[in-house]
């Protein structure tokens, strides 16, 4: 039996355990990963096929963090790091046609997608009385400040789409918690966007939507390089008990057992077997874990010969919300945003299927999904002939689902993580589900840990920042 110690054992070796051992590596402590599975990075995976590079899950990074900005650069991820066209035109269904999303109150007042009595709505945004309560749902929050069109054309693709998540059921506090955070500070949204531009005038990061030459892999691959870190794959964790100065951790692996004594354990695995791991250390916390939800996604790659596709794709893609029989929540048209990935006189759409409202469209055969795919891309973009080049990937459980009391789940995982110290919980059903949020979140972690150990050069050595009303 292989027994050892380390400063943090980090269980799960997604893009969440990754950055956050990362984050403590930067610091100097020990630090062990333990991966089930036989390869790192969770769903985070890019393959090449027939010329065209695809994007398992996540297909960019949009960073408007100074955290994300130094581990770019620390990690030396700057040197792969490729930029999408910036203010690129989005849209969105609109009575079966494609239309720009307005990217400015002025383009909006001009915009086809918005009608008068939306116009007026909202501009009355400053007027309505704050309220609302933690347990608020998205649809029920923006409308009552900003109105139904605005949910409706804006807010409840962007929920439905990268979130997978139904605007009526996600919980505003959780889903929206920069836009919660401006109404209870300066009573409206636009007087907050207003206060917090004039504040970080002189700070704020340009957003920026980032790729690297290799894909979304790239990253991966660096984490899994970073000195100070030890990696540990095949490895299933078959116990978890408290000691009088830390954690011992069992695992089973192919050539048997083996145990570390660690003095902060950092969960980086999926809410279920999260609970599982702690169902004998705390049953009321286990039992909060196994209440997280998730949605069911199918990533349906297309490749197409350029001249089959009479849309200019000047633009990153589409969102659809509620459009009455459109199966796609969304596309992605991946050689408009990034260079290198189809070849010379083809292109890439990346759609999704599936999501919490429409999940029965991740379940389908490949020749229904494709099938499905392009009946609405079609009318949409214009497509004569058939896609050269097919390729799906699917997700049982592919994104939490922040919906209900959600707000009020994690405060109450965080009241029993305060009985169970050197425990922590690091994955993307805690602060957010995008890479940026699992950055940040993993230094925020990082931070933590580092202050419990009394490292008092801890916010030093992670360069600490915050964001004001942004932070998250």
């Amino acid at each position: 039996m292989d027994n050892h110690d380390a400063d943090v054992l980090v269980i799960g070796g997604g893009i969440s355990g990754l950055t956050t051992a990362w984050w403590l590596a930067q610091a100097g402590l020990a630090v062990e990963v333990w991966e089930k599975g036989e390869r790192l990075g969770g769903k985070i995976s890019s393959q090449r096929k027939s010329g065209y590079l695809l994007e398992r899950s996540a297909s960019l990074l949009m960073n408007f963090r100074p955290e994300v900005s130094r581990f770019l650069n620390e990690s030396g991820l700057t040197t792969s790091k490729i930029l999408a066209p910036p203010k690129p035109t989005r849209y969105t269904v609109h009575q079966g046609r494609l239309e720009a999303v307005p990217a400015s109150i002025r383009a909006m007042i001009s915009s086809p997608v918005w009608s008068l009595k939306g116009r007026l709505r909202l501009a009355m945004e400053p007027f309505v009385p704050a309220g609302g309560s933690s347990q608020e749902t998205v649809s029920e929050f923006i409308s009552r400040r900003l109105g139904r069109e605005m949910l409706e054309k804006f807010i409840d693709p962007y929920v439905a789409g990268p979130l997978a998540s139904d605007p009526d059921q996600a919980n505003a506090y959780s889903v929206l918690p920069r836009l919660t955070a401006l109404e209870q500070r300066y009573g409206s949204l636009g007087l907050g966007v207003l206060a917090h531009k004039a504040m970080r005038k002189r700070t704020a990061s340009v957003t920026e939507a980032i790729s690297f030459q290799g894909g979304m892999s790239t990253m991966v691959q660096t984490l899994a390089n970073c000195r100070g870190v030890s990696f540990r794959s095949g490895r299933s964790v078959s116990g978890l008990e408290p000691t009088a100065d830390g954690w011992r951790v069992a695992a089973v692996t192919h050539a048997g057992e083996c145990s570390l004594h660690a003095k902060h354990v950092v969960i980086s695995t999926p809410a279920a077997a999260a609970s599982v791991l702690t169902l004998s250390l705390d049953a009321e916390l286990s039992s909060l874990l196994d209440g997280i939800e998730y949605a069911p996604v199918s990533v349906v790659h297309l490749g197409f010969c350029r001249d089959a596709i009479s849309h200019a794709l000047n633009g990153n893609g589409f969102l659809t919300g509620r459009q009455p029989g459109h199966a796609l929540t969304g596309s992605l048209w991946m050689s408009s945003i990034f260079s290198n990935r189809a070849p010379t006189g083809s292109v890439l759409l990346t759609n999704y299927l599936g999501g919490s409202r429409r999940s029965e469209g991740a379940a389908w055969d490949d020749t229904r999904s494709i099938s499905e795919a392009l009946k609405a891309l079609s009318p949409l973009l214009g497509i004569k002939g058939d896609p050269e080049m097919v390729h799906i990937d699917r997700h049982h459980e592919a994104l939490p689902l922040y919906h209900g009391a959600y707000h009020a789940r994690m405060q109450s995982i965080e009241e029993r993580l305060q009985h169970l110290p050197g425990l922590h919980l690091e994955a993307n059903y805690r602060g957010g589900v995008s890479v940026r949020d699992r950055i940040t979140c993993g230094h925020a972690a990082a931070q933590r840990i580092l202050n419990s150990l009394g490292c008092n050069s801890g916010a030093s050595h992670l360069g600490v920042m915050t964001d004001g009303v942004f932070g998250h």
